[in-house]
């Protein structure tokens, strides 16, 4: 294997800490929060591994976190990015990360790992997904925050006794995962959606019941929704004032769980009467936590499974635009305008 360079270009945080700010995640001018800079390739530690980036992906948390609006907090003059794929290159003394040295894997940056904005990343050995022949890159890059976070939280409607459950955000790229998922487990998924052509997408996918919400008879709409399907589960990325319409809406032992809050908007919450006497309850899901909880088997399923959807063809990454990384401080904002195009990825 060729040595490794000292240095490499990476996209690097400009700001520490957090902002205190809750604008959602947009950016008009990604030079406003990270600079293209050449900064030394780090060394991994006995547990670790060094990842030579092939593709880098980019997430909504991406842009809350550089923003300084996320759940953890900024460090200064570090490579930003949490997903992305390539090829482990170097790994510490430990034994156990050696035997990953030449493999494709995917990753999501911890804590103790460094971001994936950049040509080449550090990680837990034990946070990386050895990936099977034949992934393609782009399903590879996106294969940690998305499907597993709708197989999660599939298995989370399922865990709760339901067999119907809403979701906002329809037409991400999420959501079209866990509407083939949820139809393959002869599950209903009601897609909450702003634009009326979303709807033969969403269908085709799987979606059960797909409801515009910029409607005139939405409301009408999503009432008999309920009685028709009577989901008791809210999966909720927006967290504006028509999610709490929804759940307003829901019968009674509802779940809002909020994993995303895609909208500046701050909802005004339905009748607190509903949590006492229709036992609601309002909670959050962090796909980091539940990666954290989750038993070893239960980690190894999921990602086998997901990686089958991806081969089998019954999950796809849409794909936006691909940028180099050099040129993401003058293209990335563009590339992100209308994230239901698909995904949009960095090339080292």
């Amino acid at each position: 294997m060729a040595a490794l360079p000292d240095t490499m270009h990476a996209l690097v945080l400009k700001h520490d800490g957090y902002s205190g700010t809750s604008d959602g995640p947009t950016i008009t001018d990604l030079k406003d929060w990270v600079s293209l800079e050449e900064i030394s390739v780090p060394k991994p530690g006995a547990r670790q591994v060094l990842i030579k980036i092939g593709l880098a992906n980019v997430n909504p948390s991406d842009l809350h976190y550089i923003k300084g609006e996320y759940g953890q907090p900024r460090r200064q003059g570090a490579a930003a990015g949490f997903e992305g794929m390539g090829e482990v290159v170097a790994a510490g003394e430990d034994e156990a990360s050696r035997t990953l040295i030449g493999q494709r894997v995917a990753v999501a940056a911890g804590r103790t790992g460094t971001g994936v904005w950049a040509e080449y990343a550090l990680a837990d050995a034990a946070a990386v997904v050895p990936l099977a022949p034949g992934l393609r890159d782009e399903d590879a890059a996106a294969l940690i925050v998305n499907p597993m976070t709708a197989w999660a939280m599939v298995d989370l409607v399922r865990d709760y006794g339901s067999s119907a459950f809403v979701m906002t955000a329809g037409a991400s790229q999420l959501c079209k995962l866990m509407a083939s998922l949820a139809r393959d487990r002869d599950m209903h998924a009601i897609a909450v959606v702003r634009r009326e052509e979303h709807r033969a997408m969403l269908e085709g996918l799987g979606a059960g019941t797909v409801l515009n919400s910029a409607r005139e008879d939405f409301d009408e709409l999503l009432v008999q929704a309920m009685k028709e399907t009577k989901p008791r589960v809210l999966l909720d990325a927006v967290a504006d004032q028509d999610a709490a319409t929804i759940f307003t809406a829901m019968p009674a032992g509802a779940r809002w769980v909020i994993y995303g809050k895609l909208s500046p908007e701050a909802p005004k919450l339905p009748g607190l009467g509903q949590m006492v006497f229709m036992k609601k309850v309002i909670e959050g899901f962090w796909l980091a936590e539940w990666m954290a909880r989750a038993t070893p088997e239960q980690r190894v399923e999921g990602f086998t499974e997901v990686q089958k959807r991806f081969l089998s063809g019954a999950w796809q990454t849409d794909v936006a635009e691909t940028i180099p990384l050099a040129e993401a401080p003058d293209r990335l904002a563009a590339a992100l305008d209308g994230m239901n195009r698909g995904k949009v990825f960095l090339r080292p």
